[in-house]
């Protein structure tokens, strides 16, 4: 695991997934509620992957310019913002528009209006 991320598990999971994917959640329903593109999410995403790579340098005494580390963290925290956009933009989609729309799980939503097979 040293190897591939630059710090053991449990500082990657205090770090990585604690810290910045709390971060990661919070910065996908900011985006959501603020009707921001998808797009914006992942570039924020890759923001935060830095940050989290020196908070895992300076807290964790991982390695700071460890390509793989980066990435690896990056498309973590990528997924978790993006999911949490999903769920907040399903969430906001039916509560902003019920008469056109209703809530099918958690990340989607449909047409209410019983529009056919469109």
């Amino acid at each position: 695991m040293m190897d591939l991320v630059g710090t053991d598990w449990v500082a990657f999971i205090a770090v990585t997934l604690v810290l910045a994917g709390g971060a990661a959640y919070l910065t996908g329903q900011a985006m959501a509620n603020r009707w921001r593109p998808a797009w914006l999410v992942a570039a924020y995403s890759v923001l935060l992957g830095g940050a989290d790579r020196f908070a895992v340098f300076a807290l964790a005494q991982g390695e700071l310019w460890l390509i793989s580390g980066y990435l690896i963290d990056t498309a973590i925290l990528m997924a978790i913002a993006l999911l949490s956009y999903r769920m907040a933009k399903a969430r906001n989609m039916a509560n902003q528009y019920p008469w056109i729309y209703e809530r099918v799980g958690l990340l989607g939503w449909r047409d209410a209006r019983g529009s056919g097979d469109g």
